[in-house]
Order: C-alpha cells, then structure tokens, then sequence
C-alpha cells in the first residue's frame, strides 16, 4: 500500500533527520515509521530544489490554533497505531504533537493564575496579616487591662475591709 505524505511532514521530517546528531538516517526513518528509500528520495529532492519559497506551505504544529487543535484531538481519538500515523502524515503532524496538546487541554483548566490575579490575591493575603496582628495586638491590650482591673479591685477590697 502506497502512503502520501503532505509536504508538511516531509519538511519536518527533513528537519528531524538533518538535526539528528550523530544517529543514522536509518534510525530516524525507522522512528519516523517511513522506509528508508523513501526519506532518500526527500532527502535527494530537497537538496535539488532547495525548497523555493513559492511552495504552498502547510501550518506547522505550534501555529494551530486552541479549536483546531481540539478538532484534531477529536479526530485522532480513536486511532492508533499505523492507522494515527496516517492520519498525521496527511495533516503534517506527529503523534507527539497530538499528546502534547492533550496533555495542555487536561491542564488547562488548572493552570497557574496570571500576574494580575497573583497580585491581587498577594495584596488581600498582606492585608488580611495586618488586619489580624492588629486584632491580635488589641485582644492582648484587652486582656492585660482586665487582669489589671481585676488586681486594682483585689487591692481595693483588701484596704476597705
């Protein structure tokens, strides 16, 4: 069976093998779950063309937006497999790009407050603090006061009788 892969992922698939390091090309298109001669023939093609800027350029992963990336979320679901790897290869995506959002649309909802938030709830905490030494301060004063009247009334007592 014959695969098409959209230009997108050739291109990131060029990228991957180029930036590869000191691993095989082999290596890469085995991760990459493309044959060999295929990854060849790109590799060839690409360094014929020099990929002009006049080719029709798909999104690349980090410019989908939060609702398309849902939709694809959505639509890869129930896919695994061979059959996951098909369905990226034609949008020009990778299996980890689709965890990677996953993982951002579970955390989303319990992300960290922003700055302006942070700040307010930092304020209320510091004025709540003063509010409280205050009272503190003021139920001391209070109570040395009443065991003070309580001695005055004990001396009192003692001189009247």
């Amino acid at each position: 069976m014959r695969s098409t892969y959209s230009q997108a992922f050739i291109e990131q698939a060029l990228v991957k093998i180029y930036s590869r390091g000191d691993r095989t090309v082999k290596s890469v298109a085995e991760e990459l779950n493309v044959n060999y001669p295929t990854i060849k023939n790109w590799m060839k093609r690409a360094s014929e063309s020099k990929v002009s800027g006049s080719t029709i350029q798909e999104k690349r992963p980090q410019d989908w937006s939060a609702a398309e990336q849902l939709t694809a979320l959505q639509e890869s679901h129930a896919l695994s497999g061979e059959s996951l790897n098909a369905w990226c290869r034609e949008r020009g995506l990778f299996a980890h790009h689709l965890s990677g959002w996953k993982s951002a649309f579970c955390t989303e909802g319990k992300a960290a407050p922003d700055a302006r938030e942070l700040r307010g709830l930092k304020d209320e905490n510091d004025r709540l603090k003063r509010e409280l030494l205050r009272k503190d301060k003021a139920l001391s004063e209070a109570a040395a006061l009443l065991i003070l009247q309580k001695k005055f009334r004990a001396l009192w007592e003692d001189e009247v009788k």
